[in-house]
């Protein structure tokens, strides 16, 4: 972990919990509030800082149905004014950008923007069949545009294999996926989720995804919680975490500080 972020470089496996953003201006379940999006954004940060994360992670959760591919300009706007936000409130956490669908451009630009540190990106290489329909990989563009803007590569990028919400277009080994994510696609750390939010990542497949990424992160990126973080620690170089630190458990509430503490408690255990 040490070569990913230097400010993990005395954490075993890194925490990372989600600010999942309400609905943003423009999209069809927003209600009029701007303000209240900026409030419970902060407040999730604050909960998550206090209960001792390792890294942040905001995207625009609340958006769907989400765009396929570049999400609109006001879209990237308002991120990158939430994103400053959270930057200045907790300046000491690492905080990283996730532009659902699969815009890893806007992403990448917002982070380049805000001094965040990483990316998600949820197909970076390959084709898959999603609720937006068929979605491409973009590493070549998203590839070239971090050179441009980021030539030491400062700011990292997490890509996902067989991604949550998604099927491949045809079956092929998980190994030669691995591999062509980080020697093609270049990608910095690997993710491997469930089927859906907050739904049960499997431990074997973490554990075969591990042993073909080699030196390479890989982190769990959904169905973390209290009850399951000890069966993966010992596969994984890290976790991603949302729904089991909601209120109730439930992706749509606010974060619950105590049940991060919970979490975090069992992560140092």
């Amino acid at each position: 972990m040490n070569a990913l972020l230097a400010e993990w470089k005395n954490t075993r496996t890194p925490v990372i919990g989600m600010l999942h953003l309400l609905p943003l201006p423009g999209s069809p379940l927003f209600d009029g509030n701007a303000n209240r999006i900026r409030d419970s954004l902060l407040r999730d940060a604050d909960s998550l800082a206090e209960g001792g994360v390792d890294g942040l992670m905001i995207e625009n959760f609340g958006d769907v149905p989400f765009f396929p591919g570049r999400a609109p300009s006001h879209v990237v706007a308002q991120i990158t004014a939430l994103a400053a936000l959270v930057r200045q409130r907790v300046p000491n956490i690492p905080l990283g950008i996730n532009v659902l669908r699969n815009d890893g451009q806007s992403a990448l630009a917002i982070a380049h923007a805000v001094g965040a540190s990483y990316i998600r990106v949820n197909v970076l290489c390959g084709a898959r069949v999603t609720d937006q329909g068929v979605i491409q990989g973009t590493a070549h563009d998203l590839l070239r545009e971090r050179a441009m803007l980021d030539p030491k590569r400062s700011i990292k990028i997490f890509a996902d294999v067989d991604v949550k919400h998604s099927a491949p277009l045809a079956r092929r080994d998980l190994a030669d996926e691995v591999d062509d994510t980080l020697e093609r696609g270049l990608a910095d750390a690997l993710i491997v989720s469930g089927a859906g939010t907050g739904k049960a990542t499997d431990p074997s497949q973490v554990a075969s995804v591990k042993k073909s990424a080699g030196d390479a992160p890989v982190f769990i990126g959904s169905g973390v919680s209290v009850n399951t973080i000890s069966s993966y620690l010992p596969h994984c170089d890290g976790v991603i975490v949302g729904t089991s630190l909601k209120r109730d458990g439930v992706a749509s509430n606010e974060v619950d500080v105590t049940r991060v503490r919970e979490l975090m408690k069992r992560a140092r255990g």
